[in-house]
């Protein structure tokens, strides 16, 4: 069975993008195939991101779930054209080549269609560098596109639920097939 770290990059603790990570884990749980472990960047000690410590026990808990998992799903709110600080926090503290081998969705909320390029021009080439063997075409949700669901989750519109369908059967395609 295939495994499937999803990283939530959001800061916030009422994240939209969090909660789309949740509903995806949800449905990729829920169909038996793959198993999903969902990491917020923003649960992780500000003290180690902050001060750079590569070496603490919570950034070396999330490289060691990097390396076990066959796909990553890496979800960020778009701030100021670009992903969001905590989770450039994060890839900067793991190894050069931490995604080395991995096929990787990038996903991307946010409040303008002036900041669906976010995913191409900034964090591509980041997940590039880290050695990620195939960055499936990522996908920008707009905020309007998303409204609150029940017990907290998460509801799309039709068009954007399209959208998300076949960036992620892109994203499953492209991971190892387990005999």
């Amino acid at each position: 069975m295939p495994g499937i770290l999803a990283i939530s990059g959001s800061p916030s603790p009422t994240s939209r993008t969090a909660r789309v990570l949740d509903h995806l884990a949800a449905r990729l749980t829920a169909a038996g195939e793959h198993e999903v472990t969902t990491i917020g960047v923003r649960d992780l000690p500000a003290e180690a991101l902050i001060g750079a410590d590569a070496q603490h026990p919570a950034v070396a808990a999330v490289a060691e779930a990097i390396a076990a998992a066959d796909g990553i799903i890496i979800a960020t709110p778009v701030y100021k054209a670009a992903y969001s600080g905590v989770l450039k926090a994060l890839l900067d503290l793991l190894p050069q080549y931490a995604l080395a081998g991995k096929t990787v969705l990038p996903l991307a909320t946010g409040g303008t269609v002036a900041h669906v390029l976010a995913i191409d021009y900034a964090l591509r080439p980041v997940l590039t560098s880290m050695g990620a063997a195939h960055v499936v075409p990522g996908y920008f949700l707009l905020d309007t596109l998303l409204g609150a669901g029940p017990d907290g989750g998460i509801v799309f519109a039709d068009t954007a639920q399209a959208g998300l369908d076949t960036v992620v059967a892109a994203f499953l395609a492209g991971l190892p097939v387990m005999a």
